[in-house]
């Protein structure tokens, strides 16, 4: 039987190979887009997207848009996304959630949104490109912008508390919509998020 001991060597080795490379593979399940996953606890996609979504509901439909609108003869206001610090004690995308508030303040309809400094950078860079290649009729020249009425800048501030295997998290985050003309404070905006994390007990 001593003949065999090499054969079974090698299936059992096989077979570890096997069970490894089961092991170390993922596995992956698709969701949708929209879908709320809490892994860590710390701020993620869903966070951003909500955040967002209440903050800017509840910027339009307060007072000061009637009262522009009014005053302006009917006009809606133009409004740009300043800067959104992060303060807190976690590293947060937050070009990802600057994105979430533009994307709800385009779609509402009630105002019209200017690029940001960056992007107008480059748009400028493509007219200059324009008056130097571009046919008369297709030409866009110099001098037409629109200038924004309002800014919102903002800040996320977060507070953590853990003890016994227990964490809260605690998310606060604060918007303020900026009158560009005087620097009145047209519209101030809070939301607040808590997550209780409970750490899993290892079981032998």
């Amino acid at each position: 039987m001593k003949h065999h001991r090499p054969v079974l060597t090698i299936s059992f080795l096989w077979c570890l190979f096997l069970l490894a490379s089961c092991a170390s593979t993922p596995k992956v399940d698709r969701l949708a887009a929209d879908t709320t996953v809490d892994i860590s606890g710390r701020w993620n996609d869903a966070d951003s997207r909500m955040v967002a979504e209440a903050m800017i509901e509840d910027c339009l439909k307060r007072q000061w848009l009637g009262r522009f609108s009014n005053r302006h003869g009917g006009k809606i206001p133009t409004v740009i996304v300043g800067m959104v610090k992060n303060r807190s004690h976690e590293h947060i995308n937050m070009q990802t959630f600057v994105k979430d508030l533009e994307r709800a303040l385009v779609n509402s309809g009630q105002v019209q949104f200017v690029a940001s400094k960056g992007e107008r950078g480059q748009i400028r860079d493509e007219r200059l490109d324009m008056a130097a290649h571009a046919a008369d009729e297709t030409m866009k020249g110099p001098g037409k912008e629109v200038g924004a009425d309002f800014m919102l800048i903002g800040t996320i501030n977060t507070i953590r508390d853990e003890a016994g295997g227990k964490a809260v998290m605690f998310y606060q985050v604060n918007l303020e919509l900026i009158d560009i003309a005087n620097n009145l404070k047209a519209w101030i905006g809070e939301k607040k998020i808590k997550k209780l994390i409970k750490k899993r007990k290892i079981k032998w």
